[in-house]
């Protein structure tokens, strides 16, 4: 059925994007999968074909440009439309700010979590303000909030995608598109492995307060049926965000005192 909506996922190769892949593939949406790692989108790609969906799996680096148009124009030139855009691609490198490489830590995750996400929003919108409708998601995190210590750069770059979706919401909502932001907390994915923490304390996020990927993606999903603005994840740390929004020199003195001074043997 050519009427059948269209989803284009960055970051899709494993975690939120996988999942939010497969979720809207059997939901009956047309899915365009999009990563750097091509055998990982083909193996997603399969699974959600072969169980009576449609998927196209695109070798993209979204640090590229050229990349960038490639995965646009190829999902129009086969799907014909792209109804939802989740812009999901991103990492972190988690360290003290003097501690991070200048190229490969702090340029590459603001190229990637924040320039990437406005670059392929650019590219596909035209598309979307032509035919009137569409859902742009971007996948941000509480650290787009609260930002906290070793978190320099990432939360720079979530603070960044926070302010791009608010503006954008406010620009296009006019013609029938929707913008939305995820702000998900921690994460069962992929994240920490690369993420370069090393924790003198072992202080780490409780296992009641981590979510799969599968809950991210039932949010993203929901956020279609039912848009809204800004969603936080999970419902627990709206406190955390109201808290450093009312209250943030006693956050400041909570961290100071339980993380910072430790980890830094002051």
């Amino acid at each position: 059925m050519t009427d059948q909506p269209v989803l284009l996922v960055t970051g899709a190769s494993s975690g939120i994007g996988a999942a939010v892949a497969e979720l809207f593939g059997h939901q009956g949406y047309r899915v365009s999968l999009a990563a750097r790692r091509l055998e990982r989108l083909e193996n997603i790609a399969d699974r959600i074909n072969a169980d009576g969906g449609q998927a196209l799996a695109i070798r993209a680096d979204l640090s590229v440009y050229e990349d960038i148009k490639n995965m646009v124009s190829t999902t129009l030139a086969n799907f014909h439309q792209v109804d939802v855009l989740v812009n999901n691609a991103g990492f972190g490198r988690l360290k003290w700010l003097e501690d991070l490489d200048p190229i490969r830590d702090i340029q590459a995750q603001l190229q990637i979590n924040l320039l990437a996400t406005i670059l392929v929003t650019r590219e596909i919108l035209p598309h979307m303000l032509e035919r009137r409708t569409g859902h742009i998601i971007n996948m941000a995190s509480l650290g787009g909030f609260v930002a906290t210590p070793t978190y320099t750069i990432y939360s720079a770059s979530k603070f960044g995608v926070r302010g791009f979706t608010e503006a954008l919401r406010r620009e296009v909502g006019i013609y029938g598109i929707h913008v939305s932001g995820i702000y998900p907390g921690s994460v069962k994915t992929e994240f920490k492995q690369h993420a370069g923490i090393q924790r003198k304390t072992g202080q780490t996020t409780p296992d009641s307060l981590q979510l799969e990927p599968a809950e991210v993606a039932q949010s993203v999903l929901k956020v279609v049926n039912h848009p809204r603005r800004a969603v936080i994840l999970p419902w627990q740390m709206r406190f955390s965000v109201w808290m450093n929004i009312f209250f943030p020199g006693i956050v400041d003195r909570i961290i100071e005192r339980r993380f910072t001074r430790l980890e830094r043997d002051i």
